[in-house]
């Protein structure tokens, strides 16, 4: 007899003893299971919420590790980890879950405030950070978030768009009637420029003698505000980011849909994980990077192995931190593609996620020939695979897509080569990069019971 749901099932006759079935996390999961992650995911969508940028998510992870009392350490407020020591030495590795907190978004540019005297508007020029269809950020509305260092050298964080009685913002799109030969007749990816991702800031002019009076109006009110002048925005960090709320999606509400879910699905439930990691066998380690959507450059990013190094340093100063690498092992917790119904030709089905069939299984990422990836070894697939089964956590095993239609990579492969056993696990997520991407709420409890199975062992 199987059981279905906490409830008992008799074998389907003609049922092969020995082919791979694929049961979704409905089936897997009891009515009480269902229950809590339902209320788990309640906490995840106030922290997508919270959490739009990279800073936001730092300091979400830093003041949540801290009150629960577990060692944290920052890097340059975009980088930080979380750590439980193990039974263990630390010679025999650490058992390390890597998330990222960066999401595709809109950057004002340097030098972005403008008065377009044509349409009577002040606006902001982007420079659109990591891969987005263009269309989509057009006509929605937005929020901005960021920190400006003044002249002074005064920071001034600020969040615009997010409360009820914020102004939002938005990129304005030309009407049906005249896109005929500009837009209508162009390739999907060429109708929207970069350049014309310009966002609509403002329209009421100030009074008094200036050549640009919009402008200047803009300008006064955030000298008032924020006591900035238009240099500030030199040193500045301002991204635009999607004002809308994570909701509950479908008439089942089973489903979550929010910006950042890639990859803050992820750093959530990671996070969670190591909350409630106590005791175990090996040191555990959380660790959330940046700017893996630009291939992971920059000094708080994947590829410095400088902070691993360092973090390994300041939990024994004696250890072979060579040593520790080679005999650490390592969950990549990315996002997946989840089957799109509209568009299933991309997929190769049997060897694709699916919402509801819980956390996925990603043996390599890269494209074409797996260039650019990590793939695991059959005996490391085999050992995540038999935890999860084990645990009975729902688990699917897939790719990116088909061979020769694309592909994606995630972090997974600087950390292999440094020696580590790494694979890429992490919940299925429909419609990716886009502003608005849905989850299954039982692929984000798996994703969480797996990452804190991986990290008590």
């Amino acid at each position: 007899m199987a059981k279905k749901g906490g409830k008992k099932t008799k074998k389907k006759e003609g049922e092969s003893k020995y082919a791979y079935k694929k049961k979704t996390a409905w089936e897997i999961f009891t009515k009480d299971q269902i229950k809590k992650a339902f209320d788990f995911c309640e906490g995840y969508k106030k922290f997508l919420d919270t959490a739009k940028t990279e800073r936001e998510t730092i300091k979400f992870i830093e003041e949540s590790a801290k009150k629960s009392g577990k060692k944290v350490i920052v890097n340059r407020s975009k980088e930080a980890a979380v750590i439980v020591n193990g039974k263990k030495p630390l010679e025999e590795g650490l058992h390390l879950v890597i998330s990222h907190v960066d999401s595709p978004r809109l950057d004002l540019k340097q030098i972005p405030l403008y008065e377009d005297k044509s349409s009577n508007l002040a606006l902001l020029e982007t420079h659109y950070y990591g891969g987005i269809k263009k269309f989509q950020w057009v006509v929605i509305p937005l929020a901005l978030h960021g920190v400006i260092i003044r002249k002074d050298g005064k920071k001034v964080e600020f969040n615009i768009g997010e409360d009820e009685g914020d102004p939002v913002f938005t990129v304005p799109d030309l009407l049906p009637h005249l896109s005929h030969k500009v837009q209508d007749q162009k390739r999907l990816d060429e109708a929207i420029s970069g350049e014309s991702l310009d966002i609509v800031f403002g329209n009421r002019p100030i009074e008094g003698e200036f050549a640009d009076k919009i402008k200047e109006m803009i300008l006064d009110i955030l000298h008032k505000k924020y006591g900035i002048v238009e240099e500030d925005f030199i040193s500045a960090e301002i991204e635009a980011v999607p004002a809308m709320k994570a909701r509950d999606v479908g008439m089942d509400q089973s489903m979550i849909g929010a910006y950042g879910q890639d990859d803050r699905a992820c750093v959530y439930t990671s996070l969670q994980a190591i909350l409630d990691t106590k005791n175990p066998e090996y040191t555990a380690v959380c660790l959330f990077v940046d700017k893996e959507e630009i291939g992971s450059e920059g000094n708080t990013a994947a590829q410095v192995v400088t902070f691993i190094r360092s973090i390994i340093h300041e939990l024994d100063p004696d250890a072979n931190i060579d040593k520790v690498m080679l005999n650490s092992k390592v969950i990549s917790a990315d996002v997946n593609s989840a089957v799109t119904p509209n568009y299933t030709e991309v997929f190769e089905l049997k060897n694709a996620s699916t919402l509801g069939h819980g956390v996925v299984l990603s043996k390599f990422t890269g494209h074409g020939g797996k260039y650019s990836a990590n793939d695991s070894s059959a005996e490391y697939v085999a050992e995540i695979k038999n935890m999860l089964n084990k645990a009975k956590i729902p688990w699917q095993a897939a790719e990116i897509g088909k061979v020769d239609m694309g592909g994606g990579g995630t972090v997974a492969k600087y950390f292999s080569r440094l020696g580590m056993d790494v694979i890429d696990l992490g919940p299925p997520v429909l419609s990716m990069h886009s502003p608005y991407e849905v989850t299954s709420k039982v692929d984000i409890y798996s994703s969480y019971l797996a990452y804190r199975e991986f990290l008590k062992s």
